[in-house]
């Protein structure tokens, strides 16, 4: 037959039905791949009873909005079990609390817990408050170091417990953090710790370790700060309310590169 287009032949001429006999059409053969959404790894955030009202849900919101987001679920100090730690990636103590003293009667029961978890892979964010209980005196114990007050320490630019901004040096470049009473972390000599962040005296405000297989993040200032807490104090951020020291600290943390 010459002068035929073969393709056009086939394709423009035999019924559907001879198509799909020949493999053409689509055919249940060979069904289409569905994947389910890989569902968030789990975040805990200690909201017990000297947690403020705003702390651990602020934390909770920047983690479940963050680029890389985390599920949530609200912890107290009887939850703190190895069962409940097992399912979790990621464990928050938060800011917010006002006498450590107390605080840590309701948390050690659980520290041991808390320290083999991260020993074998967790990992600790604390939040002002949450990095002083990462701390030796009392705390977790997780820490190369210590913690102890930036406020009046010396060559500090904050004298007191007042709510404030703080200037950081942030991996070489000046940031502002919203900040209230939080620690310097004073490390070991030599110790095995990145510090992301220091104040203006030249002490560690943000710092992550590691810990056994896991890690510690701590910060003494407060990267989740919303608008909300700098408007109740009158505050302002020279550099605007963001929140990407917030997940850079998060991601280091979780040892997300």
């Amino acid at each position: 037959m010459p002068g035929i287009d073969r393709r056009r032949l086939l394709f423009g001429i035999l019924p559907a039905a001879a198509l799909a006999a020949a493999g053409c059409a689509r055919s249940d053969a060979f069904p289409e791949t569905r994947r389910e959404p890989a569902k968030p790894p789990l975040a805990l955030i200690y909201n017990g009873p000297q947690g403020c009202s705003d702390c651990a849900p602020a934390v909770a919101t920047l983690l479940r909005k963050a680029p890389r987001p985390f599920e949530v679920e609200y912890v107290g100090p009887g939850d703190l079990t190895a069962a409940a730690l097992a399912g979790a990636a990621l464990y928050v103590q938060p800011g917010g609390g006002a006498d450590l003293e107390r605080t840590w009667r309701d948390l050690r029961g659980s520290a041991e817990v808390v320290r083999a978890w991260v020993r074998e892979g967790g990992s600790y964010l604390g939040l002002c408050f949450g990095a002083y209980l990462a701390g030796r005196g009392p705390g977790f114990d997780l820490l190369p170091g210590d913690t102890d007050a930036y406020a009046g320490s010396p060559g500090s630019s904050v004298p007191d417990d007042r709510d404030t901004v703080v200037r950081v040096d942030w991996r070489g470049k000046p940031r502002h953090m919203y900040f209230q009473d939080g620690p310097a972390m004073l490390l070991d000599s030599g110790a095995d710790a990145t510090v992301l962040a220091t104040y203006d005296n030249g002490t560690a405000a943000v710092v992550v370790a590691p810990y056994g297989k896991g890690r510690v993040g701590v910060s003494g200032p407060h990267p989740e700060a919303d608008e909300s807490w700098y408007a109740d104090k009158g505050l302002t951020n020279p550099d605007g309310v963001r929140f990407d020291l917030a997940y850079e600290l998060i991601d280091a943390t979780a040892g997300r590169p």
